[in-house]
């Protein structure tokens, strides 16, 4: 069969025929092809465009949400009240509660003594006298203050001796202020009663106690003298101890040097009472690692007393001694005070003013001078 074929010969029409048919054929597939393929991408850039859109819609409905919740949210912080903010901090607000609770002690002290204190000094230039109206004043400048020191000469003999005195039993009370605190500091049984004791003579030491154990029974209120009450408060006390005795008649002089002595221990106490405290205060506050240290050194309990003790201590011995010194002026058992309230009870008040006035400047002379010195050996600790 192959072998007839191949012997048949061909017609050139037809194989020209054929060869037109195959190209249109080819023709119209490729037209197909590239009608679907346009139609596809047509179809594809439809799509992306539609996405596109939807895209853009959406971020502009999300815009446009945002601008409206940004301009509901100025409207209402624009309706909305500031709040309320504290102009003061909070230290400058403490500060203020401070300055309100001591309001009422700084006012009392204003009426009661800042006015008093600034019409005394006006009385001490003028002449005083007591009317009906009121008080009269004349003018007489630094008269009274002469008087005082050259017509008085009581004021002057006893400002001498007020200084005397002070100067002499200022160094005993802190000596014996130190000596009992050192000893109460110790541990030992009965240490608070023993405290107690010794701090006893402040709290009773005012009012009507005072007068009664000075005597004074009249100016305290009461009646019917002394023998209403304890012998301790008796002002012959000392006399009737020696006379007990047997000891009182020896000899004047011994009799004068034991009163003299055991009066001056009965003073000692009584007014040693806030020193030792605060000197007991001032022993509780050394460091135990200091104590530990000498000990590790090798120092003895002398040696650590002066050198350790007695610097840690000394900014208190320094108050004390302000204490003293101030607490020995104004006692109202003082000649110079007896002098001044004297004065004062007699309707003088222009010329009992200028003594105290006077009086109050020697006296912060004095203090300023003693502190002065003793504030060169003082010990501050310095963290």
């Amino acid at each position: 069969m192959s072998e007839e074929i191949m012997n048949t010969p061909l017609d050139p029409e037809e194989v020209n025929t054929e060869i037109n048919e195959a190209e249109s054929e080819a023709a119209e597939t490729a037209e197909e092809t590239a009608e679907a393929t346009v139609q596809e991408a047509a179809e594809e850039a439809e799509e992306t465009a539609q996405d596109a859109a939807d895209a853009s819609k959406e971020a502009f409905e999300a815009e446009s949400e945002a601008i409206a919740e940004e301009t509901a949210a100025e409207a209402a912080a624009a309706n909305k009240k500031p709040e309320k903010k504290h102009r003061l901090s909070y230290e400058r607000r403490k500060g203020l509660y401070g300055y309100g609770f001591i309001a009422i002690w700084a006012l009392g002290t204003i009426y009661f003594f800042i006015l008093p204190f600034i019409e005394s000094l006006i009385y001490s230039f003028n002449k005083t006298e007591v009317n009906q109206g009121g008080m009269k004043m004349e003018w007489i400048g630094l008269k009274n203050y002469r008087n005082a020191f050259r017509k008085d000469q009581d004021y002057s003999k006893a400002l001498v001796e007020m200084l005397q005195s002070t100067v002499l039993r200022t160094p005993l009370i802190l000596i014996f202020a130190i000596f009992i605190a050192v000893i109460l500091n110790q541990k030992f049984k009965g240490r608070t009663f023993a405290r107690a004791v010794f701090f006893l003579p402040v709290i009773i030491a005012t009012g009507p106690v005072i007068d009664i154990i000075n005597g004074n029974m009249d100016q305290g209120g009461f009646s019917g003298g002394a023998e209403q009450f304890s012998t301790m408060f008796e002002a012959n006390l000392v006399d009737q101890l020696l006379n007990f005795l047997g000891v009182y008649n020896i000899s004047d002089t011994l009799t004068e040097t034991l009163n003299t002595l055991i009066t001056d221990i009965f003073d000692l106490v009584w007014n040693s009472g806030i020193q030792i405290l605060l000197i007991l205060s001032a022993l509780q506050g050394i460091p135990v690692s200091s104590k530990e240290a000498a000990q590790i050194e090798g120092a003895t309990a002398w040696e650590f007393f002066w050198k350790v003790t007695i610097p840690y201590i000394s900014p208190m011995i320094l108050a004390s001694v302000v204490y003293t010194i101030v607490d020995s002026f104004v006692d109202p058992q003082n000649s110079v005070m007896s002098i001044v309230l004297n004065k004062a009870s007699n309707w003088e008040h222009g010329y009992s003013a200028a003594m105290a006035w006077a009086y109050f400047a020697i006296v912060a002379v004095f203090l300023a001078i003693v502190v002065a010195f003793i504030n060169k050996f003082v010990y501050y600790e310095v963290e």
